[in-house]
């Protein structure tokens, strides 16, 4: 018997890792979101877009993870292909909240590239499980 597990370690700690951080994101931006809109003037037209982003990335992080363990533990690679295409829109909105959000802080810099930072590890180590699951 020379069953191999194909499944990745590495990427499973990261998805269980990216979960708690998510959560960490998702509440300090929303923080951050309300204390910038009590301190600057924030124009009302852009409060619903900025909140609206960060709550589609909140609903958009859910399928996201739950496809990455899902596909890494049964080792498939359409469920993890699609968790990968999840965190192509993940990396968009991130990269609203980095760039384009009606005011970025240190902190929003700070929290953001974390969060690219571990997006990109984790597509990588999803691509190299693919690789393997496909192989």
């Amino acid at each position: 018997n020379n069953s191999s597990q194909l499944s990745s370690l590495p990427l499973h700690i990261l998805l269980y890792v990216n979960g708690i951080y998510y959560i960490f994101y998702f509440l300090a931006t929303l923080a951050m979101i309300i204390y910038k809109s009590q301190v600057f003037s924030y124009p009302d037209d852009l409060l619903a877009p900025d909140l609206a982003v960060l709550f589609l990335m909140a609903i958009l992080e859910v399928p996201r993870l739950y496809l990455g363990f899902k596909g890494n533990l049964t080792e498939a690679e359409a469920p993890l292909g699609l968790s990968l295409g999840l965190t192509v829109g993940s990396v968009v909105l991130c990269v609203y909240l980095l760039q384009w959000q009606t005011y970025v802080l240190w902190a929003d810099v700070l929290l953001n590239a974390v969060l690219l930072s571990a997006y990109g590890l984790e597509s990588g180590l999803k691509v190299t499980a693919i690789a393997a699951f496909v192989s």
